[in-house]
C-alpha cells in the first residue's frame, strides 16, 4: 500500500506501512543493540512471533505474526572502563533501506500528519526516535511511547510535528521542523485516519527526563485522538 503524492496534494489517501512482522523474516530487517554492547549487562531479545491460532483472539492475543522485544536491564558499569559513566539502556532500529541507482532510499512521510504504532506494552517507559537526513546527523527526533492498555495489543498515534528535537539526549534549540522528506529510520506506519478503535485512545500529559539546555523537564502531550491533526 502506497501513499498518495502527487504535485500539489499534501494529505495522503491511504497509509504508507513502513515496518511491520507479520512474516519471519522481517526481523532481518532490524538492529538491536544495548549497553551489552561497551561492555555492560543488559540483556536484550529480538524474537519473531508467529500469529495466534484462535479465531477469535483476544486483546492479548494477536492474529498477525509480530516481534516480542523484551530482555533485562542492568544499570551495573562494566569494570575497567572509567570512561563510561552510565549504562542500562536497550533498543532497537529498522536498518537504512537498500541504496538505489539514484542514492540513498529514504521514507517521504511530508504528507501524514500521524505515526501509528501497533504495540501491546508491559506498561515500563519507552520512546520512539526518529532520525531524518539532516544537517547534523546526529540529531534525534524523539517523543514518549504511551501505552494506555498494557498487556493489550493497541494503536498508539503520534504526531509527527509533536517530536522533540534531541542531539545526545539534549534538546536542541531552536526546534525547527522535522525534515520529513527524507526520514531515515521508523518503526512502524503513517497514517491520516482515525479508526474506531483509535478514537477511544484518550490523551495525557506527564514531564519525562529528556531535559531542555536549561535543565527543565520537558513535557510530553498529546492531544485527544478525537481532534483532528494539525
Amino acid at each position: 500500500m502506497s501513499a498518495l503524492t502527487a504535485e500539489g496534494t499534501r494529505r495522503a489517501t491511504s497509509p504508507l506501512h513502513l515496518v511491520n512482522f507479520h512474516n519471519p523474516e522481517s526481523i532481518k530487517t532490524c538492529k538491536v543493540f544495548s549497553d551489552a554492547d561497551m561492555g555492560g549487562f543488559s540483556r536484550v531479545h529480538f524474537d519473531w512471533i508467529p500469529p495466534s491460532g484462535n479465531p477469535n483472539p483476544t486483546p492479548s492475543e494477536n492474529k498477525n505474526g509480530h516481534v516480542k522485544f523484551h530482555g533485562n536491564i542492568s544499570i551495573d558499569l562494566p569494570p575497567n572502563r572509567p570512561q563510561i559513566q552510565r549504562s542500562g539502556y536497550a533498543a532497537w532500529r529498522t536498518l537504512d533501506q537498500p541504496s538505489t541507482i539514484f542514492g540513498k532510499s529514504l521514507w517521504n512521510i511530508d504528507p501524514y500528519a500521524l505515526l501509528a504504532l501497533r504495540i501491546k506494552s508491559d506498561g515500563r517507559k519507552y520512546f520512539v526516535n526518529i532520525q531524518t537526513e539532516s544537517i547534523v546527523p546526529t540529531d534525534i527526533h524523539q517523543h514518549r511511547l504511551y501505552a494506555r492498555r498494557p498487556g493489550e495489543w493497541e494503536t498508539v498515534l503520534i504526531k509527527w510535528n509533536e517530536f522533540v528535537r534531541t542531539n545526545h539526549g539534549v534538546v536542541v534549540e531552536p526546534q525547527g521542523e522535522m525534515l520529513r522528506q527524507k526520514l531515515c529510520v521508523e518503526r512502524i506506519w503513517a497514517t491520516n485516519g482515525l479508526t474506531e478503535e483509535d478514537l477511544e485512545e484518550d490523551g495525557r500529559e506527564e514531564e519525562g527526563q529528556l531535559k531542555s539546555k536549561h535543565g527543565a523537564n520537558i513535557r510530553w502531550s498529546e492531544e485527544k485522538a478525537g481532534k483532528p491533526p494539525s
